[in-house]
């Protein structure tokens, strides 16, 4: 072999070799940049996840507005979440009866007109035993048997005059629901509806997250919300504060069926002037001086009845209504006095530099599914106008 053959395939040789390095390389080159571009879109992702944050005072819907996300926008309750419902719900019963036998009591030694509180004997005795069970720290299964005895006593017209003073009472707003539907609730094969989860009442305790988008989980491109739900008693909102960073959007529940009622946990302060206080606080908090508030003014469906009965000037806040013609017109009229006493409120409690915040005002019922579905669409809207800056 001549020198220069040797030369030719040496140089070969070499160019396979650098050649099958220079392949390698490329190949690691490009796994590195598909690591590199799938750990950006990851980070780019996680960027598009608008935080929400659900405040508001105790009984003011939040946790009703939390569970029609999961109904709503993502794959519901499954059978299992369902049955974990069961033993709420029985819970409620047993506590709503007890709240009305007990005040019942209560009304007859101190109204005027104390008679119309009292309950017949048999009933009284069915009413002693289920307060007692009431007053327990676990509560035993609604059975056929215990059903019947509180029907019996749900019917009693001493209870239910005590019901159409349930404002004063803390009743509730489950009560009449789970009234009507004692039978199937008894069933030994009883699995709740989505229905019955939305009404069943259980206080929020500390922090509750879900991430959802308004178009579902089975559609792409949609916005990502990660929604934060945390307790609304006093003694809940120590833990608020550690939320309020880096938080696109405050939404805000404010039970304006609740003009007329006193707080839960301080049964001297009405619970309308508790949510105004609130609302204020929030509204002046550093940290959300560009972030967008979304005011729920919910509950109107209980509004809309109890207006027609109940004056708003009961409320100290509300001492300068003025009441028009009976009807829808007077739902209407008293709606916009209160969306008027809100809108007042954020102005006055917002600084000339955040008052071009995002601020908009929605009237919601947290169990009406379609209402709940077409105001977060709404929302959604209105932070994308937001940040595209139109």
């Amino acid at each position: 072999m001549s020198v220069l053959t040797c030369v030719i395939e040496s140089m070969g040789s070499s160019c396979s070799r650098s050649h099958s390095f220079d392949e390698a390389e490329a190949a690691e080159n490009a796994k590195s940049a598909d690591i590199d571009r799938r750990i950006l879109q990851e980070t780019k992702a996680e960027q598009h996840i608008h935080k929400l944050l659900l405040l508001g005072a105790g009984e003011s819907g939040k946790s009703t507005i939390f569970k029609q996300i999961k109904l709503l926008f993502q794959t519901g309750f499954d059978e299992a979440e369902l049955r974990s419902y069961t033993s709420v719900i029985h819970a409620n019963v047993y506590q709503t009866i007890k709240i009305l036998y007990e005040g019942a009591k209560e009304l007859a030694q101190v109204e005027p007109d104390s008679s119309k509180y009292v309950l017949s004997p048999d009933n009284q005795e069915i009413g002693e035993k289920l307060s007692e069970i009431g007053a327990r720290l676990e509560y035993p299964s609604l059975n056929k048997e215990r059903v019947q005895d509180v029907r019996k006593l749900w019917q009693d017209p001493a209870i239910q005059e005590t019901y159409s003073r349930g404002s004063i009472l803390q009743v509730p707003d489950c009560a009449q629901y789970f009234m009507e539907n004692l039978d199937k609730l008894s069933e030994e094969d009883y699995v709740p509806t989505k229905e019955d989860v939305l009404h069943a009442r259980v206080r929020t305790n500390g922090v509750v997250e879900t991430q959802f988008s308004p178009l579902g989980e089975s559609k792409r491109g949609g916005e990502v919300y990660r929604l934060y739900d945390v307790g609304g008693q006093r003694n809940e909102r120590r833990k608020w504060i550690h939320l309020f960073e880096g938080v696109n959007a405050v939404i805000f529940c404010a039970a304006i069926s609740e003009y007329d009622q006193m707080l839960f946990e301080d049964e001297t302060k009405n619970r309308m002037m508790e949510t105004k206080e609130l609302f204020d606080w929030v509204l002046k908090q550093r940290c959300f001086e560009k972030t967008s508030f979304m005011l729920f003014l919910n509950k109107f469906d209980i509004f809309e009845r109890k207006i027609q009965k109940v004056p708003l000037s009961v409320c100290e806040w509300f001492k300068d209504y003025q009441p028009t013609a009976p009807g829808k017109q007077e739902v209407e009229h008293a709606y916009e006095f209160v969306k008027k006493k809100f809108e007042e409120l954020y102005f006055q409690s917002s600084k000339p530099d955040r008052v071009d915040r995002v601020f908009k005002i929605y009237r919601t019922t947290a169990l009406d599914q379609k209402l709940v579905k077409k105001t977060f669409k709404l929302i959604d809207e209105s932070m994308r106008r937001s940040r595209e800056g139109t």
